[in-house]
């Protein structure tokens, strides 16, 4: 918290300084401009398919760069300015040394040197003899450059061959190029793209076995001698003189796995064989049959990159193992004569400590004035039957009081838990499946919780939670995770006449603790292109789904008619529930993106069940929703509480939730960076309740949304965020209709979090 506040008054010192920007102008010297960039205006003759990417791609040949802008000043100029002075003075050179920049100046520009690489980008992107200009635009102390330039129609392929040679490697790369299609006749002359092709047909080979070739092995040569207008044919053939082991394929000789291997200790030596591989530890520190499913290579198939990357990940998703290095060695020096090579392939895997034990202290501080510190202890037990398996129990502690004044002053809440998990890296199942999981093993979880949650003034609320199920990756961006066995169980130990009161006025509130046992299925879907460096714009999709008493109702038919509510004579849970949270991630620049996240909901009780559990309940406000609004205070629908009673403390649920964000993240300087953000939401309930008056969802809904608008400020350090967020409604859906819409920047939120909202 100290660094923060130093952070945020290092911040608003600057930004002090960056206020009187305009002094920057009485330091430029006479006989100088103040380099403010420059623009290009790029025009075609004919229509070029993505024009405004090799825009882009000029834009990046520009120099020199102009001083640097924070917040539309230029402060690291400023800096350097008065650092030259007589006396600057201890903070100033501070200042300077930090984010002080030299002054570029017109001066600096050599526009022709700028035109000489415009013009080499245009010509390797199939664009020849195009005319190219500047002009320098001059103020009264500032100057910047404007380039234009006019391309005509650029050369295209008619046609794209491979050279015949005798080498099998040749009939591969005819392969690739039949089915590919990424370099094609009709196609703009590109040495980029080129590039790209030579990347390609070298993993492409990698994948067929050719372990020594290199895409400098390839060249292309264009020949325009044929036509008279911009047209070339275009050859691909292999460099002279290539090493003859690089177009050779190489197979896999032999295997050896060292499930226990320490740089300190080296190899072991006892070594037991299944299927081909070698395993060799001194002890039986894992059991190879439980290592051998997440191994794909296999002796005598040929080498590939994509099995033994893919191999690599498998065994590091185990949990077991620090470190895996899979490493070939080639066998002898491959002959002229030789049609094949023999690689010897060592998998080193170097463990975890076996046991471990976290203790992690956090200070909680909550958007509706709960603030408190928390302890949590987990204690792990890695490889605990020798087939990578993981037990891990984890208590944790919090206490948390409301710091507010009034009556309520003094509402604190006191929560205990322990819960306990036993992680398979495989599947368990009555049957066998077999089903080759190419991409990841999927792993089985037993988990089980018990907590005790003490709201003074309110309850005594205890609960036991017990799921049974699996979890895999079925590709790079998918994740599904389910669970056929969840149960949970709660008990309201202990209630106050305040709580008593609160529920005798509402039993939409009432019957959703009434229920004490939920049993049914979830079901998580999760699509995450958020990893992958290659996407520009990625998406990120959760689907979650949740079904309790269907089963339960079906056993109690079965077994009992006296008693069809109840399971073991508890009063049992029957819902269904589902929910989906996209975001996407529009990079506008490589620091710059407009994040967009929407959020629905949706809850229906049946049978036993009037409600959602309340565990179950959607809520709505807060730092990670609608941050205009303090921690579940909105809705459901227009409903608004006392704001006197003890009840208006509560949290307000509902069994529908709608909600959508839009916020647009940028840099200020380093690690200090910027967001402003609009957040719309609310919840509301599937059936009318007259204790929660205006809570049903209606076809009106849009005008019952939260909506806020603010702006924050983001401690980024390696990824470890601490967050500050400033907001204020636009539309409160609690006030009369005609009332709701205004900017209420008299009465702001501010939230305090830890990680981005989404």
């Amino acid at each position: 918290m100290k660094l923060l506040i130093k952070i945020s008054v290092f911040f608003m010192l600057s930004a002090l300084l960056g206020a009187s920007s305009c002094r920057v102008k009485k330091y430029i010297p006479e006989d100088e401009l103040l380099y403010t960039g420059s623009k290009i205006d790029l025009t075609a003759e004919t229509k070029v398919d993505q024009l405004s990417d090799i825009e882009e791609e000029l834009e990046t040949v520009m120099r020199p760069e102009p001083n640097s802008k924070i917040l539309g000043v230029r402060l690291g100029l400023l800096a350097h300015y008065k650092a030259q002075r007589k006396h600057p003075g201890l903070y100033y050179r501070f200042l300077n040394k930090k984010i002080g920049e030299e002054p570029v100046y017109l001066s600096d520009v050599n526009p022709l040197r700028v035109e000489e690489l415009v013009n080499n980008r245009l010509e390797n992107r199939g664009f020849f003899r195009s005319e190219i200009s500047s002009v320098e635009k001059k103020g009264k102390h500032t100057g910047s450059v404007k380039y234009t330039v006019h391309v005509d129609a650029p050369y295209t392929i008619k046609s794209y061959q491979l050279d015949s040679g005798s080498l099998p490697i040749y009939k591969e790369i005819s392969k690739y190029m039949n089915r590919s299609g990424f370099v094609k006749p009709g196609g703009r002359f590109d040495l980029e793209r080129f590039k790209v092709e030579r990347d390609r047909i070298d993993f492409f080979l990698k994948d067929k076995g050719y372990y020594n070739f290199n895409a400098d092995f390839l060249i292309f040569e264009a020949d325009t001698n044929g036509y008279n207008d911009k047209s070339v044919d275009l050859y691909l053939r292999l460099k002279r003189d290539v090493p003859h082991k690089s177009v050779i394929p190489y197979e896999v000789a032999s295997i050896n796995v060292f499930p226990h291997y320490s740089l300190n200790e080296g190899v072991k030596n006892d070594t037991v064989t299944l299927s081909g591989i070698n395993y060799i530890q001194d002890s039986a520190f894992f059991q190879p049959r439980r290592l051998a499913p997440y191994i794909l290579l296999e002796k005598g198939k040929r080498y590939n990159p994509t099995d033994s990357r893919r191999t690599s990940n498998r065994l590091s998703s185990i949990g077991s193992y620090k470190f895996v290095n899979i490493q070939y060695d080639e066998v002898g020096e491959a002959n002229a004569s030789d049609s094949l090579g023999q690689l010897a392939t060592n998998i080193y895997l170097s463990p975890l400590k076996k046991r471990a034990l976290r203790a992690e202290l956090q200070g909680v501080t909550k958007s509706n004035n709960f603030v408190g510190p928390s302890l949590s202890l987990t204690y792990s037990n890695r490889n605990l039957f020798r087939g990578g398996e993981t037990l891990s129990a984890t208590g944790k502690a919090g206490y948390e009081q409301q710091l507010i004044k009034g009556d309520n002053t003094g509402l604190k809440s006191i929560q205990l838990g322990l819960k306990g998990d036993l992680v398979f890296p495989r599947l368990l199942f009555p049957v066998e499946i077999v089903r080759d999981f190419k991409y990841a093993v999927p792993k089985t979880k037993f988990s089980t919780g018990v907590e005790y949650l003490n709201r003074s003034k309110l309850y005594v609320l205890q609960s036991l939670t017990s799921t049974f199920g699996y979890s895999w990756n079925a590709t790079r961006y998918v994740y599904h995770e389910l669970n056929p066995i969840s149960i949970n169980f709660v008990n309201l130990a202990k209630t106050t006449p305040e709580f008593d009161a609160i529920l005798a006025e509402n039993d939409f509130l009432r019957s959703s603790f009434d229920q004490k046992f939920i049993g049914g299925l979830t079901y998580t879907f999760t699509y995450n292109e958020l990893m992958s460096s290659g996407i520009r714009n990625p998406f990120f999709v959760t689907l979650n789904v949740d079904m309790a008493g269907n089963g339960l109702g079906l056993l109690n038919k079965l077994t009992s008619q006296r008693e069809k509510n109840t399971f073991f004579g508890l009063e049992y849970a029957q819902y269904y529930k589902s929910d989906i949270n996209v975001q996407y991630y529009g990079y506008l620049s490589k620091t710059q993106k407009l994040v967009a996240r929407v959020f629905a909901g949706f809850g229906f009780p049946f049978g036993n069940s009037v409600t959602l559990p309340f565990s179950k309940q959607y809520f709505s406000g807060g730092p990670y929703s609608v941050r205009a609004f303090r921690v579940r205070s909105l809705g459901p629908g227009t409903y608004k509480p006392d704001s006197e009673s003890v009840g208006s403390f509560f949290d307000q649920a509902g069994d529908i939730r709608l909600e959508a964000n839009l916020e647009y993240r940028f840099p200020i300087y380093s690690f200090l960076k910027g967001a402003v953000f609009a957040d719309a939401g609310n919840v509301w309930l599937t059936n009318e309740n007259a204790s929660l008056p205006g809570g049903k969802f209606t076809s009106d809904f849009i005008r019952e949304l939260g909506v806020g608008f603010g702006t924050g400020l983001r401690v980024d350090i390696q990824n470890f965020v601490i967050r500050l967020d400033l907001a204020a409604p636009i539309q409160k859906p609690y006030l009369p209709k005609g009332e709701r819409f205004g900017f209420d920047w008299k009465n702001p939120v501010l939230n305090f979090a830890i990680g981005y909202p989404f």
